[in-house]
């Protein structure tokens, strides 16, 4: 990513978003959020200290107060969220998704049968109905099984992670856990780790990614899945491999013995246009959250309560992509990023709690809408999504 002109280091981010820079300028030596997102930020509370040269460091005696006040915000975060989850019942914590989900399975029979009539309507009723189905079960479902956030069993959390991602996503358990879970959560935005590059393809230009490919997922994401399975148990790998074609020839064996397809190639087709009527959406919400924000060294990040605030976007609230996604990575990814246990609904009742603590504290709660970071990415396709971020420092706290 072009840096402006004159010393490298310390005028990293001097562009910083007009709308952003009152959260920002006191905090960050980097590229901020781009221009033109409507993001709320407040850092009053930060002030300014010297920019971070190759070779500088930060006083010990500063470096380990700022530790202790970051861990003593985040302790202090945690304990009125865990009130909130203690005062709350099985049906707010895990039964509202757990409907949802129900809910999504008992629509399947509607949508092959649907697939049977010759009329336009119907058909393209059934095709939104296994549409929608499919992505609450392969996205919402597999991320909330990947958390443990559907039950508080460990060994029943084991069978829906294994039901959710292989059976539903033809992908490996394994692999998603250690790649969201580990990595993505463990290092959000940290260079090399968390930083979302995985979902960069550089050779592709703005419109094929982000509307083309998108329709490319569903064969993508079973032959990666093949991919990993190198470096996994080979137990583990035949399971895979078992509930992942099994997963994918349920779906065929119903198009052709409910829905009625003659050809194998139409039900073929149909597989591939139900399984990728939302792939935009989700595509573009995976970088949008993440891509853009500030950036950090393995060994210069914040510690959580910052990493996450500073690095994690919201987008509003949408009644589709609620339902099909989940709160958690839709309007309240930030209080998961911070709480990533949590079920949807949980981290939409924290929503009002952890927006608000935020903000008392002067820390950013970045927001922004999907029409606005759409439009951003097409304008800054090649710096956001070809060129290297820079790395972000946070010079100190007052």
């Amino acid at each position: 990513m072009p840096l402006e002109d004159g010393d490298p280091v310390r005028q990293r981010g001097q562009q910083v978003n007009n709308e952003v820079s009152r959260a920002r300028d006191a905090l960050l030596q980097g590229t901020p959020a781009p221009d033109g997102s409507r993001m709320e930020a407040m850092a009053e509370g930060w002030e300014p200290g010297p920019a971070l040269g190759d070779g500088d460091v930060m006083p010990r005696g500063a470096s380990q107060r700022a530790g202790r006040h970051e861990e003593a915000l985040m302790a202090e975060l945690s304990e009125l969220v865990q009130k909130v989850v203690k005062s709350s019942s099985w049906w707010e914590r895990h039964g509202v998704d757990i409907s949802i989900l129900a809910c999504s399975f008992l629509l399947l029979p509607a949508g092959f049968l649907c697939l049977r009539s010759a009329q336009a309507i119907h058909f393209l009723a059934g095709v939104l109905t296994l549409g929608v189905v499919h992505h609450t079960l392969t996205v919402k479902g597999s991320h909330l099984a990947s958390h443990n956030a559907l039950t508080e069993s460990k060994s029943w959390g084991k069978v829906w992670a294994i039901f959710f991602i292989e059976l539903c996503s033809a992908f490996t358990v394994e692999q998603a856990t250690y790649n969201h879970v580990k990595i993505h959560h463990g290092y959000t935005n940290v260079i090399g780790l968390g930083d979302s590059s995985t979902w960069k393809l550089p050779f592709l230009n703005r419109y094929i990614y982000m509307f083309i490919a998108p329709l490319a997922v569903p064969i993508i994401t079973p032959l990666v899945a093949l991919d990993l399975l190198r470096n996994v148990e080979w137990k583990a790998a035949l399971r895979t491999l078992c509930c992942m074609f099994l997963g994918l020839y349920c779906h065929y064996w119903l198009l052709l013995h409910v829905s009625g397809f003659q050809s194998p190639w139409s039900a073929l087709l149909c597989m591939l246009l139900t399984r990728s009527l939302l792939a935009h959406p989700y595509i573009h919400v995976n970088i949008f959250q993440h891509i853009g924000l500030p950036m950090f060294a393995a060994d210069r990040k914040p510690k959580r309560i910052h990493l996450m605030s500073l690095g994690v976007l919201n987008l509003p609230r949408n009644a589709l992509l609620d339902w099909s996604f989940g709160h958690s990575l839709i309007s309240c990814h930030v209080e998961h990023h911070l709480f990533p246990s949590l079920s949807d609904n949980m981290c939409l009742k924290i929503k009002p709690i952890v927006s608000q603590y935020l903000k008392q504290k002067k820390l950013p709660y970045n927001e922004d809408t999907y029409i606005s970071r759409l439009q951003l990415f097409l304008q800054r396709y090649e710096e956001l999504m070809v060129h290297a971020p820079p790395i972000t420092e946070l010079v100190g706290i007052q």
